[in-house]
């Protein structure tokens, strides 16, 4: 339905264009500022008298774009995303992006797709632009514009910074529970690859301070044995961590055998997911 509608739509973007208030930076303006570590790459662009354009690459995610107004009321009906050519060279086809909706805090969120598509546009040296139908409650339509000059330098170093960044963020291994057949307490290989994750994050984030490990079972068998194979089970994966580098002092391992499951333990699938550890991450 939306491939029908592009050729409307960008006759109608066209047609916008003279009636339009425009933001964009100039050629002595544009400049594009990169924000680098290990656990985000933010590429950002100031847009005179507007607001703020800005790629963010967060460690475990895809690339998404944010353009945050100075003043947030512009962009509640959302807008229309297109790449176009710079007045300095004229002729360049405008083709669509897609459209774009508002969140709650009035930004414009761009996500994974139509991010990158705006990325390889300022790369070729166009112009992703917005456009809504009213500024300020008025008949004129509104369109900001992100420019490409001085973009590639920036992006080379972007591009730096998204191949340093960790594997997962805080929010991916800040709780995670590991799942254990019935009567085992043994580390798969797949749990040995997700505590690895785990541990590679602590040992680059200096907040985290604190780590809980905490054994559960399924009520199937006897309560004392329950509770001893959960403490088996906290017991393997902690010491997975202080054998991986984690000091002794900052793990906290308890167990619990039956007694917290997260689900009734009624059937086969349910007490797969109560036979587990789960591992807390806590910063200062």
């Amino acid at each position: 339905m939306f491939t029908r509608l592009i050729p409307v739509l960008l006759l109608w973007l066209i047609s916008t264009v003279v009636h339009a208030v425009s933001y964009r930076a100039t050629i002595e303006d544009s400049n594009w500022e990169l924000e680098s570590s290990i656990f985000v790459c933010r590429l950002s662009h100031e847009i005179p008298s507007f607001g703020r354009a800005v790629f963010e690459h967060e460690a475990g995610e895809n690339v998404h774009f944010l353009l945050d107004p100075t003043e947030k009321g512009h962009f509640a009906k959302g807008a229309m995303l297109v790449s176009e050519a710079p007045p300095w060279r004229p002729g360049l086809l405008t083709k669509a992006i897609g459209p774009v909706k508002a969140v709650k805090s009035g930004e414009l969120d761009v996500k994974t797709d139509y991010a990158k598509a705006m990325l390889a546009a300022l790369h070729k040296g166009l112009m992703p632009t917005f456009t809504t139908e009213t500024w300020y409650g008025t008949p004129e339509y509104l369109r900001v514009s992100v420019s490409a000059v001085n973009f590639r330098n920036a992006y080379n170093d972007y591009v730096g910074c998204v191949a340093q960044l960790l594997p997962v963020n805080y929010r991916q291994v800040a709780r995670t529970a590991v799942l254990f057949p019935p009567g085992e307490w043994r580390l798969s290989d797949s749990t040995r690859e997700r505590l690895d994750l785990i541990i590679l994050y602590i040992k680059n984030d200096n907040s985290v301070q604190s780590v809980y490990v905490d054994g559960h079972s399924d009520s199937a068998g006897r309560r004392l044995a329950n509770r001893d194979l959960s403490k088996k089970r906290a017991e393997v994966v902690t010491d997975y961590f202080v054998k991986n580098g984690l000091s002794d002092d900052m793990v906290t391992t308890r167990y619990h055998g039956e007694r917290y499951p997260v689900v009734p333990n009624t059937t086969k699938e349910n007490r797969a997911r109560n036979r587990r550890v789960t591992i807390r991450l806590e910063k200062e």
